[in-house]
Formats: C-alpha cells, sequence, structure tokens
C-alpha cells in the first residue's frame, strides 16, 4: 500500500476487546442484554474492517458469573473468528471471572486458584497477561509474588516493547465517583516495577466506557465493554449501565509511538463517503497531485464536483 503520509504502516496491529460478560445458555445479562449477539457484531466490524490484528486481547470479566459454559461459548464465537484473522487470542482475568473454571475452560489444562498471569510474543511484541483479581472481590490487588514475577519478565526488554494487558486499570475514574470502591489497589508498587521499563502502553477494561491516562510516564486505554457500557451523563444516579455505546479499540503499533482508536458497534447512514475501489487512482498520484485534488480547498473534488 502506498504511503500516504509521514508514517509507515504499524509495526504491529492488535484488537482490544474487554467485558464480554458471558453467561451459561446464552441468557440474557440483567435478563435484556444479548452479550453473545454484541460479541458477534464487535467480531463482524473487525473482519469487515480490513484490519489484521496479529492478536485478539481480551481485558477481563468474559464471563458474567464464571459459569463454565459461559466460557466454552466464548471460545466457539472468539477462536474460529481468530484462525480466520491468523491472530492469537490473549485472555486476561476480571474480577467477574473464576480462576478454577478460567484456567480450566480456557487453557485446557487442570483448573488452577493461582494467579493467571502469562507471557506472549506477537513477532517481538510481548504482551503480558496480568491477573489483577482478588479471589470473592471486585476491588483489584497485585501481590508481592506478582509484582517480583513482573520485575523479572521486564528486566530482559522485549524487541518491540511491551504491552501490559490487565482488567483494572491503574488510573483515577473521575466521572464514575462510586467505581473507587473497586478500583486496582496498590498502584504505587505497581508504578515501580514498570517505571522505566520497555512497556509501552498498559491496556484495560472494567470501567465500561473508553477512556486514556498516563501512570509511571507510560499511555494507558481502556476500552469500552461489548456487553453493556456507562452513562457518564446520567448525574442523578451513582451508576448507570446501558445497552448502548459499546465498541472495542484497534492497538497501533509503531517504532515510537502507540495509537489507540475506537471502534463502536453501531449499524448507521452513511451520510457521505469515498469508495474503496478509488484507491489504485490515488495511488498512481503523485503526491503533488493528491495535495492539488484532496487537500486544495478549491479543488474540484472539494467543491462537490468529481
Amino acid at each position: 500500500m502506498t504511503q500516504l503520509g509521514q508514517h509507515p504502516d504499524p509495526l504491529h496491529t492488535i484488537a482490544h476487546i474487554s467485558d464480554t460478560h458471558f453467561l451459561a445458555e446464552g441468557a440474557l445479562l440483567y435478563g435484556s442484554v444479548t452479550t453473545e449477539k454484541n460479541l458477534r457484531r464487535a467480531l463482524e466490524q473487525l473482519t469487515k474492517s480490513g484490519v489484521n490484528p496479529e492478536a485478539l486481547v481480551f481485558t477481563g470479566d468474559l464471563a458474567d458469573l464464571g459459569q463454565p459454559d459461559a466460557y466454552k461459548r466464548l471460545r466457539a464465537i472468539v477462536e474460529p473468528v481468530a484462525k480466520e484473522l491468523g491472530a492469537e487470542v490473549i485472555w486476561v482475568m476480571g474480577n467477574h471471572d473464576e480462576r478454577l473454571q478460567y484456567s480450566k475452560e480456557l487453557f485446557d489444562v487442570d483448573g488452577s486458584e493461582a494467579p493467571q498471569d502469562r507471557v506472549y510474543d506477537i513477532g517481538g511484541l510481548r504482551i503480558i497477561s496480568l491477573d489483577t483479581t482478588v479471589p470473592g472481590y471486585h476491588h483489584g490487588e497485585l501481590e508481592p509474588a506478582q509484582l517480583e514475577w513482573l520485575a523479572g519478565v521486564l528486566a530482559t526488554p522485549a524487541p518491540h516493547g511491551t504491552l501490559i494487558a490487565v482488567h483494572h486499570p491503574p488510573i483515577p475514574e473521575p466521572l464514575l465517583w462510586a467505581m473507587a470502591m473497586l478500583e486496582l489497589e496498590g498502584q504505587d508498587a505497581l508504578a515501580d516495577v514498570v517505571r522505566g521499563t520497555d512497556v509501552i502502553g498498559i491496556i484495560g477494561g472494567h470501567l465500561h466506557y473508553t477512556t486514556h491516562s498516563v501512570f509511571a510516564g507510560i499511555p494507558v486505554s481502556v476500552a469500552a465493554a461489548t456487553c453493556y457500557t456507562m452513562d457518564l451523563a446520567d448525574g442523578a444516579k451513582l451508576l448507570s449501565g446501558v445497552d448502548a455505546n459499546q465498541a472495542f479499540n484497534i492497538v497501533s503499533v509503531y517504532e515510537s509511538q502507540v495509537v489507540h482508536t475506537v471502534i463502536p458497534l453501531l449499524s448507521a447512514t452513511e451520510v457521505t463517503g469515498f469508495a474503496a475501489e478509488n484507491r489504485a487512482v490515488i495511488e498512481a498520484m503523485s503526491a503533488q497531485e493528491r495535495r492539488a485534488v484532496f487537500s486544495k480547498k478549491d479543488s474540484a473534488f472539494n467543491r462537490g464536483e468529481v
């Protein structure tokens, strides 16, 4: 593909999906949310986008109640799509997940109650699935042994850097006061471990809305849920979950920066567009011709005459 601007194609492309909250036997979440249908919509949009992710990273709350059948249903939907895309699936523990069922049903091993921390090599990009959950609770913590393990992994830099995938993001939640009770505790200890390492980004979920921040000098990106999201404009309630505005993210890793792009789960009427078959025409132009046609305000194209 012809490079039109200053930046080449990204070194790596990752799909970041969060908070699927599957239930057994396809039950509706809160009696109305079709979690399976929403995830299928997300994967359909990913497939038709033409983006070719190397990995699909699911940042926790995969199952709402940790039921074995919920994990089986999730795998049955995700794995064929991942195979078609040639992408690796990376699961992350969330507070609604249960370690025993999570480990047994998603990794085909004997179930384990130990923290579910794993390391993946995606063509030189290291992705660490870090378990921030506390058995029996909804807030997050990291055990001292986990921090020691993480420090050991990060002691050797990866060729293209490291992404850490967690459920509880290490950031404030200024628009959801009540969520602070369920945040990741002990964030200073994590900051001491990751600061100055090759970590180029932290991705998370848990909040059910898209947001961004910086932690220990590292960019943090939170993906909205595919199940339901938070209405951040309803000041009359402490929390208001709505069956709308679901989305997932595309993470594009460049040599010296990371770009996070939100892809909403929506069906909308196109009001303006430019067909993909025009790509060949654009690529055949010189840089000066492209500027004259597409950037110049009074060109025939921008006057709507073409």
